[in-house]
């Protein structure tokens, strides 16, 4: 539902402040154009695990790698400052380039939930994906790159 001024600074500040997520903009470099938001939520530091979320809203700045830089950057966060070892992700089942994104990555598909998630009066499934620390760690070279396809 469309917020107030007021009610979204509130939400801001509720964000802001809670432990179990933290949440970072995407801007480009050259401008400070902010072109999406990344981040973690349901952070859960007995199980060392955590999901995510990342989303480029501008699609002309889809395909350029900002996506494959902030998750690269993001995953680093969630396993070398962080110290996860699991992150996860639901990805909606009809969003084939995001399927496509997640396991170039390096994310693994481990189920799905059946009718998970309404859109447009209609149910569709939730895939639900996974990436673990030592996985990362064996395709990311840290240099910012993926060594191989996943």
């Amino acid at each position: 539902m469309p917020m107030s001024k007021a009610a979204a600074a509130g939400f801001l500040e509720k964000v802001r402040t809670d432990p179990d997520r933290v949440w970072f903009m995407i801007a480009l470099q050259a401008d400070n154009r902010v072109i999406g938001e990344a981040g973690l939520l349901r952070m859960f530091n007995p199980w060392r695990t955590t999901d995510l979320s990342l989303i480029i809203g501008e699609q002309d700045t889809w395909g350029k790698g900002y996506g494959t830089e902030a998750m690269l950057l993001l995953l680093d966060y969630a396993f070398g400052y962080l110290n996860f070892h699991r992150v996860s992700v639901g990805v909606v089942g009809f969003n084939e380039r995001a399927l496509r994104f997640y396991e170039k990555v390096g994310f693994k598909r481990e189920g799905f939930q059946r009718d998970g998630y309404y859109y447009a009066h209609e149910y569709h499934d939730f895939v639900m994906m996974s990436i673990l620390e030592n996985e990362f760690r064996a395709l990311y070279s840290g240099s910012g790159e993926i060594v191989e396809e996943a």
